[in-house]
């Protein structure tokens, strides 16, 4: 039996604890008893991002845009369709650095689209520049998540 991962609900921010083996059976927080995976990329605020940053167990890959960037657009729907295919492995959060310029200037984002993964709450990889689906799992998993 692997040891449990500490998993951040989307919903509800609630730290639920899920044996490494259940993760792919489609776990539920045992709060709200939502789904702990959504399949979707999870938009946060300051607070919500500090928590699944250093709250979760698996690697978080986070998007920093903005609404006015085209480039930015472009690449919504690829990192939408990337979350697919990277949960529940990969925790998948976009920052709108217009409404939290805190988090863009603490993590020195000069450019958007950037991607950012951590670990243990700590940027491993950075990735500027929009990207297809397919190319951000490959660089995903390029960094060893």
């Amino acid at each position: 039996m692997s040891d449990p991962l500490h998993l951040v609900c989307p919903h509800c921010q609630a730290v639920n604890r899920v044996p490494g083996e259940r993760l792919a059976a489609e776990p539920a927080c045992g709060q709200c008893h939502q789904p702990l995976f959504t399949g979707h990329p999870l938009a946060v605020d300051e607070a919500a991002f500090q928590k699944h940053l250093t709250r979760n167990d698996i690697p978080v890959l986070v998007d920093f845009w903005a609404t006015w960037c085209g480039p930015c657009q472009m690449m919504a729907p690829h990192f939408a369709q990337a979350a697919t295919r990277l949960e529940p492995h990969v925790r998948l959060l976009k920052v709108d650095t217009d409404a939290e310029q805190a988090l863009g200037t603490r993590h020195a984002i000069r450019s958007i689209p950037t991607l950012a993964l951590f670990r243990g709450g700590r940027e491993v990889a950075r990735q500027s520049g929009a990207m297809q689906a397919a190319g951000i799992v490959q660089w995903v998993h390029a960094q060893g998540a």
